[in-house]
């Protein structure tokens, strides 16, 4: 199936700007390659995580304030539910006894207290993975544990050999140097080696850390420095080139591997994978056991990186338990069944550098023993489908836009059919839609009437076919919020599409929708053995949503600032977003207390950066916001510098004295903003575009590049109501008062469907 995607370049309100060249655009309808790529839209994604609030009202603050002087006794770890602002001061936590484990730590050899229950999952004896990967090997150890293709014909090995294939790279990093609590490094797409690298560095003592594909060098510096690699392993010869860009500032850095293609030169401490392999050849099975033998599941075995809203990325801490015990109470909850039952299958693709990815692709599957099978690198450019429809998944996740894609191709072939067939997919749609709400309101137990039965043969079938979904009863959704559109849309064709919600703060998930637990626009219930708290709720029941449970991360590395920050004294998670439960325990998410942008990929983007950056490169630009909050990519509003009304303090059209400069220095004889907005001036129009273009470059990622811009009008100020009393950007406000403006940023044309290989039946 090829997904594509067309993008309108007209407004008739204002000029909006798409970027010229630029890889990381949505190719246009008509071009040579007619499949629009999906790689800025669904890699990095992240789970909403805790951010610092910059931008924050002096009503947030007050309440993080009171946050942070929840009642507790965190030496011994008891938690009152009922919130009493004001009573306690949070107690420095490292100030502690070092006998005395607390809930967090910051240190790369630190130890937490498990978060443990006296009945129910949360009771479960904690387990390192090593562990939970033996126990897996003795159950299922013949059962096909990782499928990946070599040109047309998959190839598999079973769990014994995967087991044994993690050991032999845990004994390789050994002998490269490997310390203790320190890291391997892993950049490039999902593969065997990559888990085999990620569960071998563990094995050996070391962190596992993913590194996004996308990461400029710059931002392989700060990841690889910060979670002191001793060991990067990278895919191919352009991801080596990152790192041989930076290696000189890195000094824990001690050997290279590159899993794929030929090394193109020989360089010290550059290995193949099978160079890498061979090496632990000289490492003795007593040697890695000891090793391994020393580990604790209250331990760090893993980082995962996520953005900050301000400075750098933060490494979020996850212990052995924090995997183990989610991948155990997840397996639960969803009903995931043992291989030597039913062995599940998944198809990897998502980034594992993602926590969502990880857990669903290498945890969960170990857990019940199931298969995971690789997509081709290219997966996200049209060839994902067909991995689907080879392996015929028994579960899929995926983010908000690849649902999204789906559902367009799904609507330009149904376009595309004849008048009956179209009649036949509407009806048959009425019934699907009609027959799975009824389910969802508590209808399951009542026989499924004629028509659906009718419906489900002549459509539902052949669609989930086509897809690659007819053994899929577990088709998921999150890292970023979803259309109500999309989900119906799924759910008339008989394929529902259940959200999730976590962090990578969370281990993952935190609540989960199931087939007989779910509600359109709910996140779900929590997982069993884990608790959710609405802190400081408002007259609706809306406050910020706390986790609490075995999946809340240790801490951030090095940081225990910025820890505190998101766990309050008593050693609740604090999400930084807004929500509400009802009744019967389901959670829904009705906004964000941070700024953060996540876009409809899972990209998590952090704005006022961006923004800045902007100002700084053109500096006739008075206020900048960033728009791409569950839209397909970045976009931006622009103002230009005007004088204000000194009576009123409205904007006025007159441009500044500083803008006329600037402007004559552009070769523009532009005096007024009515000069400049809907593109009439070139000059202008070029210098902006130039600025862009040099922010876009240090993007760490395609997701964070601004593809559309266009100039308002007229400035943000108080009066008009985008500034508040303290001149911060009101974002909502802005957001309602130029819909129209950004709404033609995301204006799609019809997308020609590909005659041979129509989604809908003929």
């Amino acid at each position: 199936m090829l997904l594509t995607e067309c993008e309108t370049s007209a407004t008739p309100a204002a000029t909006v700007t798409a970027l010229p060249g630029d890889d990381s655009c949505l190719r246009a309808c008509g071009s040579d390659d007619n499949s629009a790529s999906l790689e800025d839209i669904a890699v990095e994604s992240n789970e909403s995580s805790e951010e610092e609030l910059p931008g924050e009202t002096e009503q947030e603050a007050g309440t993080r304030a009171n946050r942070d002087a929840t009642a507790l006794d965190a030496s011994s770890g008891t938690r009152d539910t009922e919130t009493q602002p004001g009573t306690t001061q949070r107690p420095n936590s490292l100030a502690l006894a070092p006998s005395e484990l607390q809930l967090w730590t910051t240190q790369r050899d630190g130890e937490v207290k498990l978060r443990l229950a006296e009945t129910g999952p949360a009771a479960e004896p904690p387990v390192t993975v090593h562990e939970m990967f033996a126990r897996t090997v003795e159950r299922f150890g013949k059962h096909t544990a990782l499928g990946w293709k070599e040109g047309e014909r998959w190839r598999t090995a079973t769990y014994e050999e995967y087991y044994q294939r993690c050991r032999t790279a845990a004994k390789g990093f050994l002998k490269l140097g490997l310390e203790r609590h320190h890291s391997v490094g892993i950049l490039g797409f999902n593969s065997p080696e990559w888990f085999i690298s990620d569960i071998g560095a563990i094995l050996a003592g070391g962190f596992a850390v993913g590194i996004y594909t996308t990461n400029s060098p710059e931002a392989c510096h700060y990841v690889a420095e910060n979670c002191q690699a001793n060991i990067l392993v990278v895919e191919n010869h352009k991801q080596l080139q990152k790192i041989l860009q930076v290696q000189d500032k890195l000094p824990h850095l001690k050997a290279i591997i590159q899993y794929k293609d030929t090394l193109k030169e020989k360089r010290p401490n550059l290995y193949t994978w099978d160079e890498f392999m061979a090496l632990g050849s000289t490492v003795s099975d007593a040697q890695l056991d000891d090793i391994i033998s020393g580990q604790k599941p209250n331990q760090c075995c893993t980082l995962i990186y996520t953005s900050g809203t301000t400075g750098q990325p933060k490494g979020v801490m996850l212990s052995h338990d924090n995997l183990t015990w989610t991948a155990y109470a997840t397996s639960l909850h969803v009903r995931l069944k043992d291989a030597d039952v039913a062995q599940e299958a998944v198809v990897s693709y998502l980034p594992l550098s993602h926590i969502a990815a990880q857990m669903v692709d290498i945890w969960l599957l170990m857990k019940v023993g199931g298969a995971t099978y690789f997509a081709e690198p290219d997966a996200l450019k049209g060839s994902l489908v067909n991995t689907l429809r080879e392996v015929r998944p028994t579960g899929f996740m995926g983010v908000p836009r690849v649902w999204e894609k789906m559902q367009e191709k799904l609507k330009s072939a149904g376009a595309k059919s004849s008048a009956v067939r179209r009649r036949v997919a509407t009806w048959a749609k009425g019934v699907g839609l009609q027959t799975n709400l009824s389910k969802m309101k508590g209808g399951s137990a009542a026989p499924l009437p004629l028509n659906y039965q009718l419906a489900k043969k002549l459509v539902f079938r052949k669609v989930r076919k086509a897809l690659g979904l007819d053994r899929c009863t577990k088709c998921y959704t999150g890292a970023a919020p979803i259309a109500k559109e999309t989900l119906e849309f799924f759910l008339s064709l008989d394929v529902p599409v259940y959200e999730l919600y976590g962090m990578s703060e969370s281990t993952g998930p935190h609540t989960i929708s199931l087939p007989d637990a779910f509600y359109l626009t709910s996140c779900g219930k929590v997982i069993s053995g884990c608790e959710t708290k609405i802190f400081s709720p408002d007259e609706d029941g809306v406050g910020e949503i706390c986790f609490w449970g075995r999946h809340v991360f240790m801490g951030y590395l090095n940081m225990a600032d910025k820890t505190t920050e998101a766990l309050d004294a008593e050693g609740w998670l604090h999400s930084g977003d807004l929500g509400k439960q009802d009744a019967d325990g389901f959670l829904f998410i009705t906004g964000r207390i941070k700024e953060l942008i996540i876009t409809a990929g899972g990209e998590n983007i952090p704005p006022v950066p961006i923004e800045d950056a902007v100002k700084e490169e053109v500096p006739l630009i008075s206020n900048a916001m960033l728009i791409g909050d569950k839209r397909k990519f970045l976009s931006m509003l622009l103002t230009i510098k005007c004088r204000v009304n000194g009576d009123t303090g409205e904007p006025e059209d007159e441009l500044t004295d500083e803008a006329v400069d600037l402007c004559r220095k552009l070769g523009s004889a532009a005096t007024r903003v009515s000069h400049i907005v809907g593109g009439q001036d070139r000059a202008v129009d070029a210098a902006i575009q130039q600025g862009i273009d040099r922010v876009n470059k240090k993007a760490v990622s395609n997701a964070q590049r601004i593809q559309k811009w266009t100039v308002l009008d007229r400035d943000f100020s108080i009066p008009g109501g985008e500034l508040g009393p303290t001149m911060k950007l009101k974002r909502p406000v802005v957001l309602k008062m130029y819909k129209e403006q950004i709404d033609n940023f995301y204006k799609e044309v019809a997308t020609p469907s590909t005659p041979e290989d129509p989604l809908l039946p003929k």
